[in-house]
């Protein structure tokens, strides 16, 4: 279900996670991340993932939903901090997209992990 207005929620949200970078501001847990460096905004987004994958696990989709999104936003503060545009993502996504039979193609070692 789409809520009305979100069509660019993950644009906003980038341009909020820039703008925080460039403009710091007391008490944002933004800047903290900057502050702290590539090494703690790597681990929160480590944690993020695993408990995305455990929400999902769980089977309670509320949770999930808020473990994906903590997700997002600190893929974006990573994204902010390597200089990776959100647009660059966006393009690559709108490129995959458009493949048809895009199954990847897998070595037999793939079969026992």
């Amino acid at each position: 279900m789409k809520a009305m207005g979100n069509d660019d929620v993950l644009k906003r949200l980038y341009q909020v996670v820039e703008d925080r970078k460039a403009q710091p501001m007391e008490g944002s847990y933004t800047c903290y991340l900057f502050e702290k460096g590539l090494d703690k905004i790597l681990k929160k987004v480590g944690e993020e993932c695993a408990e995305t994958v455990i929400a999902a696990k769980n089977g309670v989709q509320e949770d999930t939903v808020g473990e994906i999104s903590d997700l997002l936003y600190h893929l974006m503060v990573m994204m902010v901090q390597q200089g990776i545009p959100l647009e660059a993502v966006l393009q690559e996504l709108d490129t995959r997209s458009q493949k048809i039979g895009n199954l990847k193609q897998f070595h037999v070692s793939d079969h026992n992990s």
